[in-house]
């Protein structure tokens, strides 16, 4: 082939490119709002907009404590918004209240956390400032705070919602993705697919509780706050806010459960936190791992849980656990209500999680089971000890224990016994090493990496303006409608004005026969009267 002959083909293969290759997209200006009361949740959603920013994005970000990525490209605006309150926290760990009281209390604290952010100064004065034009699209972390979708409307833009864990019912409700109860199990149910009949029976009944009783609360919540704060001479209703949602981001992947049906607007970005190539690790806590041959464990419960929110029996039972295990333990610990020293105890009051479970000689993490912690340890293929306190912390060291990964003790009824005999099972049982690192393997093995999934999607709606072709008809579809009601109501009309038709019909025939019958025996009688 001659030299014009390679240019030739070359421009050609270039001009080809341009014509298949999707539509790029400007560096668009994008606005993340995170209000979530949980600095766990913050990880997930900031990891978001650390991705849109690496992709040459303009990102501004509203969150409500402290920066989790303090490298990231993104401008931050710190607007220190009330956390969960500690007696809140200690009463959801010990479980004081039934199912029944403790979800309705637990929303009604997380939707007034969330309607406080109104009354943030910086918040305000951002308002005042920016308003339709200034943002091209809205990523809104989500926690029950449906009354935020209103901020949409108010810079005209579209939005994606954030979610840190497998959807709940009013997650999916944004996007009406199907509940699908008789095969699905939800978050709550703690069920295990392939379901039995009774499995099916505890999971129709627990979705129902969801359905109408829980996520109607949050919808009821919702509506107040709205209301309030997005009037209705300047906003739409909140009805039709919600019908500007353009994706959900689900920090989740198929592969961890359960097998279901999703809508084309539900992404699932399991593991977006997790860092494709770990940081290196702090030098004391490098040493230590480094020099742990033999193996080393990590305990943490998570970014909400604090030494003062466990009794003092059930902290000093770990403690007298762990202390007398053969291995370095990282200990994940604040400065206050320590239980005691150790020599195989290394307490920090912050620990690089990720990175730490990145590690080979980590052998075992102790966890509450917190979807974000589970995930990691998944990732990584490193075996867990769980501690469920609350939330989906119990659904999800279920999944773990039934799955293999791991071992579930109950919070509760914890002795050093149960806890004791737990650790020493994974720590000493290949089967779990091996199970979880199998499953490493296959949540790893994905088209897409989370990143370039939030980034792809995220432009397509950018690029689509909005993408509403991907929305379910069924967004723009009452709950009777969706039941199918007024057509069953319809059929059921139809039916019982035949059944009724037809009822006339045979009383009509009846009457006229028996008017017939009456008046020839009339006839009859009077015949035989003449003769």
């Amino acid at each position: 082939m001659s030299h014009l002959s390679h240019i030739a083909f070359f421009v050609a293969f270039l001009c080809v490119g341009c014509i298949y290759a999707p539509t790029s997209v400007r560096a668009a200006r994008i606005l993340g709002f995170f209000p979530s009361p949980s600095p766990s949740h913050l990880r997930i959603h900031c990891a978001i907009a650390d991705t849109l920013s690496e992709a040459g994005h303009n990102v501004t970000v509203l969150s409500a404590t402290t920066n989790p990525f303090k490298h990231a490209k993104y401008n931050y605006i710190q607007l220190d918004l009330p956390l969960f309150p500690k007696d809140f926290l200690s009463r959801l760990v010990k479980k004081e209240q039934s199912l029944l009281t403790r979800y309705p209390m637990f929303i009604d604290v997380v939707t007034s956390l969330a309607n406080q952010s109104f009354a943030n100064r910086r918040l305000k004065k951002f308002l005042a400032t920016h308003g339709e034009g200034s943002f091209d699209l809205i990523v809104l972390g989500y926690f029950m705070n449906d009354f935020h979708l209103g901020l949409s409307a108010h810079f005209k833009a579209p939005l994606v919602v954030s979610f840190m864990v497998q959807p709940i019912f009013a997650v999916h409700n944004l996007v009406k993705n199907p509940i699908e109860a008789a095969y699905v199990p939800t978050l709550f149910s703690e069920g295990k697919q392939p379901l039995d009949f009774w499995g099916r029976v505890h999971n129709f009944v627990v979705a129902a509780f969801e359905t109408f009783y829980i996520t109607s609360k949050v919808e009821w919540e919702s509506q107040k706050y709205y209301d309030y704060n997005f009037p209705p001479d300047r906003y739409p209703p909140l009805e039709e806010v919600r019908k500007n949602v353009s994706l959900v981001f689900t920090n989740h992947h198929f592969s961890q459960g359960p097998i279901r049906p999703n809508v084309p607007s539900l992404i699932e970005i399991g593991g977006i936190q997790i860092k494709e190539k770990p940081d290196p690790l702090p030098a004391d806590i490098a040493k230590i791992l480094d020099e742990s041959k033999e193996g080393a464990i990590y305990f943490s419960l998570g970014t909400n849980i604090q030494g003062s929110h466990l009794t003092k029996e059930k902290t000093k039972i770990i403690f007298n656990v762990i202390s007398k295990l053969p291995y370095k333990v990282l200990w994940k610990w604040g400065e206050q209500d320590r239980p005691g020293q150790a020599k195989n105890i290394i307490y920090k009051e912050w620990l690089p999680q990720d990175d730490i479970l990145a590690h080979p000689n980590i052998k075992l993490f102790i966890t509450h089971g917190g979807m974000g912690s589970v995930v990691e340890a998944q990732y990584h293929g490193v075996p867990m000890v769980g501690i469920p306190l609350f939330g989906d912390q119990p659904s999800n060291m279920a999944n773990v224990e039934r799955s293999g990964y791991g071992l579930s003790v109950d919070y509760l009824t914890l002795t050093e016994e149960s806890l004791n005999t737990a650790i020493q099972e994974v720590l000493n049982n290949p089967k779990y090493t091996k199970t979880v690192r199998d499953f490493s393997r296959l949540y790893r093995d994905r088209p897409m990496t989370p990143r370039q999934t939030v980034v792809y999607w995220t432009e397509y709606v950018l690029r689509h303006n909005g993408a509403k072709h991907m929305q379910s008809p069924a967004v723009h579809m009452n709950r009777w409608q969706l039941m199918s009601l007024d057509v069953i109501g319809f059929l059921l009309a139809i039916l019982f004005a035949v059944v009724a038709v037809f009822v006339k019909i045979c009383k009509l025939l009846c009457c006229r026969d028996k008017k017939g019958k009456e008046t020839k025996l009339s006839k009859t009688k009077q015949k035989n009267k003449l003769q």
